[in-house]
C-alpha cells in the first residue's frame, strides 16, 4: 500500500435523531446501507451503544470504482473522525479491527504511515519505515470505466485458480529503498491487471500511452480501471500529464505523491 495526496471530504454533521445519512456530490456513490462510510459508522454505534444520529457528507474527487481505494480511505476516516467526535477513545489496535470487517484495505488508512505491506487479505499491516523518507511523483490516469472489483476476482479465480505470484514484493520494498523512483520496472507487479485488460481493453491503452511517453514504471491500481507511472520529479509529472490531457480529453488525468 502507498498512501497519496489524492484525497476525497468527509464532514460529519450530529442528527437530533439515531439515523445515519450519507450526502455526497456523486451520483455513483451509494447513498444507502451499502455505502462503506455508512457501514463504518454503523459498525462503531454498534459496537459501542452510541445513539446520535449522524449525517455523513461525502466531497469526492477520487474517482469511483478506479481501483484508488476511495471507498476505504473514507470508511477509514469516519472510523478515525468518530472516535474523536464521539469521544469515544478507543485504542488504534480497535479501530483496525473494526476497519478489517469493512474490507481488506480499510485496515492500512487507520495507521499513519506512507507505505505499508498487507498480508493475508491485506488486512494484515506491517508499517514499513524503511521507506519512510522516500517520496514519489505519479501521473494518475481514470479513463473513466467503472471497474467491477467481485467480477475482476471472480474471473481471476477462474483463469487462475489458487496460484502463487511469481514476483516477490520483498525485493520491491528492498529496491525502493535503496533506489527510489529508478526502480527496475520488472519488479512492478499486478496480479489483477491480466484479468482487468481482458475484461477493459481501454486499461492497456492507457498503459501504452505512458510506455509512448517514456514511462517504465506503469502499473494498473488495485482491481483498475486507474494506471499510475512513477515519474522522476513533479515538473516531468506535470510536464506529461498536460500532454496527455491534449490528447485524450476523455480520461482524468491527476498529478499526486505520495504524501
Amino acid at each position: 500500500f502507498a498512501r497519496i495526496d489524492l484525497t476525497d471530504t468527509i464532514i460529519l454533521k450530529r442528527r437530533k435523531d439515531s439515523l445515519i445519512k450519507i450526502r455526497c456530490n456523486s451520483r455513483q456513490v451509494p447513498k444507502d446501507k451499502t455505502n462503506l462510510c455508512f457501514r463504518a459508522a454503523a459498525l462503531l454505534k454498534q459496537e459501542c451503544k452510541v445513539s446520535f444520529g449522524l449525517e455523513i457528507e461525502i466531497k469526492k474527487r477520487i474517482p469511483v470504482g478506479a481501483g484508488l481505494g476511495g471507498g476505504s480511505t473514507n470508511a477509514a476516516s469516519v472510523l478515525l473522525g468518530l472516535n474523536k467526535y464521539w469521544n469515544l477513545n478507543l485504542p488504534k489496535t480497535k479501530l483496525v479491527k473494526l476497519a478489517a470487517k469493512l474490507g481488506s484495505d480499510v485496515a492500512f488508512f487507520i495507521h499513519d504511515t506512507k507505505f505499508a505491506l498487507g498480508d493475508q487479505r491485506g488486512e494484515r499491516i506491517k508499517q514499513l519505515s524503511s521507506l519512510g523518507q522516500l517520496k514519489l511523483w505519479f501521473i494518475l490516469v481514470y479513463p473513466k470505466i467503472k471497474v467491477s472489483t467481485p467480477l475482476v476476482y471472480q474471473k481471476f479465480d477462474q483463469f487462475f485458480g489458487l496460484t502463487t505470484p511469481r514476483h516477490n514484493v520483498k525485493i520491491l520494498i528492498s529496491e525502493l529503498s535503496k533506489k527510489g523512483f529508478r526502480v527496475n520496472p520488472e519488479y512492478f507487479f499486478n496480479s489483477l491487471e491480466v484479468v482487468t485488460t481482458r475484461l477493459y481493453a481501454v486499461v492497456n491503452q492507457v498503459k501504452n500511452a505512458f510506455y509512448a511517453m517514456g514511462l517504465s514504471r506503469v502499473m494498473m491500481s488495485g482491481s483498475g480501471a486507474a494506471v499510475f507511472a512513477i515519474c522522476s520529479s513533479q515538473r516531468q509529472a506535470q510536464d506529461l500529464s498536460r500532454k496527455l490531457r491534449k490528447k485524450y480529453k476523455s480520461w482524468q488525468i491527476f498529478v499526486s505523491s505520495t504524501v
